[in-house]
């Protein structure tokens, strides 16, 4: 009798018992464990949202602090920004040194040339014959640089303490003798009308002509900066005198498994002409 118990094995019940207990343990320890791995997933696919927008909006930042003051202009439904991108900038001779040398930029006539007080730090980056030297750019009429009113191609002639360009009559001085050469325009526009998360998209373009109208967008000089735009908006405070401007720039971006996030950027805006 005793050898016969000894070679018994598991009940019935006994290893029902065992399986439901068993049951119980793999789906507490797997409730454990789902949380935190899902909470990892969810934290790297916002983390690679973030780094994703994080370089359109360093890129952003350095050509809005690059703008030409008083350029920036936001599309009518948000989407698109717009700037003139600044290349060099110094002060022009407003008056003769005391030897009677020297060329001033004379505003009573259709004048050609004018003498920097200093050479200009990025002359070597100056396309002559396509970039232009622009006096007290202001958003205003006759001073408005998209529409051409204070602003004149040099001249392939020029150096880095003299700037030739095409006769032009500049309309208004600069109370601090202020100029500045700019290359082309800049517009960074959003495109959500895709289907797909990761085709939503943030552009910019470039290398295209200064046109007095805003395109939006335009047509050609595009470079996807950031994938998986659901929304976006831009907003300008052109600010005053006594204070800098300030872009606003609202980012929202969401990927394939309905993970999203919201980026807020402000960058102040240099507007002194």
């Amino acid at each position: 009798m005793s050898n016969r118990r000894k070679q018994q094995g598991f009940t019935l019940i006994e290893l029902i018992i065992t399986i439901v207990l068993g049951g119980i343990v793999a789906a507490i320890t797997s409730s454990i464990l789902t949380q935190p791995i899902n909470a990892y997933m969810d934290s790297s696919r916002r983390a690679t949202l973030t780094a994703a927008a994080d370089s359109a909006l360093q890129r952003m930042q350095r050509d809005i602090r690059r703008a030409l003051p008083n350029s920036i202009r936001i599309s009518a439904d948000g989407k698109t920004l717009e700037l003139l991108h600044l290349v060099d900038g110094g002060r022009y001779r407003a008056q003769l040194a005391s030897d009677a040398s020297g060329d001033i930029l004379d505003f009573s006539i259709a004048d050609t040339r004018f003498d920097s007080l200093g050479p200009l730090q990025n002359f070597s980056n100056i396309s002559l014959g396509s970039d232009r030297v622009v006096i007290y750019p202001l958003n205003t009429v006759g001073a408005n640089p998209y529409a051409g009113n204070n602003t004149s191609i040099i001249s392939n002639s020029s150096s880095a303490n003299s700037i030739v360009f095409s006769a032009f009559q500049f309309p208004f001085s600069s109370p601090q003798q202020r100029f500045f050469i700019i290359d082309t325009p800049v517009t960074y526009s959003c495109d959500t009308s895709a289907s797909a998360a990761k085709d939503k998209v943030l552009i910019r373009y470039d290398s295209y002509a200064i046109q007095a109208t805003q395109p939006v967008p335009p047509t050609s000089g595009n470079a996807i900066q950031a994938n998986y735009i659901s929304a976006c908006t831009f907003s300008y405070n052109a600010g005053s005198s006594a204070r800098a401007g300030l872009v606003t720039i609202e980012l929202v971006l969401a990927d394939e498994t309905g993970e999203s996030i919201r980026l807020l950027h402000q960058i102040h805006v240099n507007n002194q002409p």
